[in-house]
């Protein structure tokens, strides 16, 4: 009589890497992220990370700060690389903006509450 659960059978042992060689599973580097952040009170701040870099973030910013007059900065991360950040929740007006000018929509995700 022979039992088939008594075997040692690893069923791991032969699939190695469960990732195999996709080391970009789950990257964020080609999203473009349109996040909120609350500083004090009812004051909110937006901000622009993942753009590619064939648009010039300095003009997109001038474009921004004209169309939703608003105040807004350019800052340097070492992990982002260049964040936009807008005064007040711009979200919904990022995005669009951005849609009408050529962005995909799939290509954008909206953080935030």
């Amino acid at each position: 009589m022979s039992v088939q659960n008594l075997n040692s059978y690893d069923p791991f042992a032969d699939e190695g890497d469960p990732l195999g060689d996709s080391a970009d599973v789950g990257s964020t580097s080609d999203y473009i992220h349109i996040r909120i952040q609350q500083r004090n009170g009812r004051k909110t701040l937006t901000t622009l990370q993942g753009l590619p870099k064939q648009y010039d973030s300095k003009k997109l910013l001038k474009a921004f700060k004209k169309e939703f007059a608003c105040n807004g900065t350019l800052v340097d991360d070492e992990k982002m690389g260049q964040v936009i950040q807008l005064q007040g929740d711009q979200r919904a007006k990022i995005s669009t903006f951005l849609t009408d000018n050529g962005i995909e929509k799939s290509t954008i995700k909206v953080h935030g509450f």
